[in-house]
């Protein structure tokens, strides 16, 4: 709470006549006397009184620039325009010293006002501080998202399909309907190297089109794959099942010209992020097909 001031030297007073020069606040050396009720002759003579107690980072003097700046947004200083002395400025902890000098009652209770009203400065200009960097962690975090946003949007847009890309956690329909875009674009052959192919991935490649041959390899054919396989036959163009153990990661093959590296499971397209790359280096292809396909 605010000391109790005189009725004429009101806190909002005060503050009005705090101003940032050289990025401190301060105050003119005419506003303390005008809050004194003394001079500002008398103020100057009893700094350089004592002189010793106010070091430049207490008081200095305004610069011509400074000096007009002040009197062009401050009608009460326009006297100075034709003054030949600059005024001085005097930091929070200078008024705090100039009291210790004026050595009078007045003095002691407008000093204390003062420095509540610097310390009530200083709290705002805190909260500011803390606000503003709040705010740039919110501005940051949706720059974020809305680069990301403007990324799908330009990935999903594109008619080709992309070299390589992301899918986030929850994408399933994209990442679904991704993977199925590319079982439709094969001509002749599908090949899906996938240790985790399920039932679901059957279905999927339901979406090739006629007379494309598609082959699923894994590291072991179950039980239960081999019995789905046989029911989906039985219904759908064939797949074929083989096994290879030396897998770790997720191919396709397409027309075996066109290879994809995936990151997830195609049981689990969307459910998790995963990566995905498009190779169409011929030697590199041809290099894996040796290692996978009898």
């Amino acid at each position: 709470m605010l000391y109790q001031l005189d009725e004429e030297v009101k806190i909002q007073t005060i503050r009005n006549k705090i101003f940032t020069i050289r990025d401190k606040p301060v105050m003119i050396d005419r506003d303390l006397a005008d809050l004194y009720a003394v001079t500002t002759k008398r103020i100057n003579e009893q700094v350089k009184r004592n002189i010793e107690r106010f070091p430049l980072r207490y008081r200095f003097r305004l610069s011509d620039a400074e000096t007009e700046e002040l009197v062009a947004n401050c009608d009460r200083f326009a006297k100075l325009k034709h003054s030949t002395a600059n005024p001085y400025a005097f930091t929070e902890q200078g008024v705090a010293m100039l009291a210790t000098v004026l050595k009078s009652d007045v003095a002691v209770r407008i000093s204390i006002g003062i420095m509540d009203a610097f310390v009530e400065m200083h709290q705002l200009l805190n909260s500011a501080a803390l606000i503003h960097q709040r705010l740039t962690v919110v501005e940051n975090k949706q720059r974020i998202a809305d680069r990301r946003i403007d990324e799908l949007i330009d990935f999903f847009n594109t008619d080709a399909n992309p070299s390589q890309g992301v899918f986030y956690d929850g994408q399933i329909f994209d990442a679904y309907q991704f993977v199925s875009d590319i079982i439709r674009s094969a001509k002749r052959s599908i090949v899906l190297v996938d240790n985790y192919a399920d039932d679901s991935v059957l279905k999927q490649l339901t979406k090739r089109a006629d007379g494309v041959t598609a082959t699923i390899i894994v590291s072991h054919i179950s039980d239960g794959l081999r019995l789905d396989l046989k029911r989906h036959n039985a219904q759908y163009p064939n797949i074929q099942l083989q096994e290879n153990a030396t897998v770790h990661d997720r191919f396709l093959f397409v027309d075996n010209k066109v290879l994809y590296t995936f990151g997830a499971s195609f049981k689990d397209l969307g459910k998790k992020l995963f990566c995905f790359t498009k190779i169409e280096s011929e030697a590199v292809i041809e290099m894996i097909k040796l290692k996978l396909i009898r």
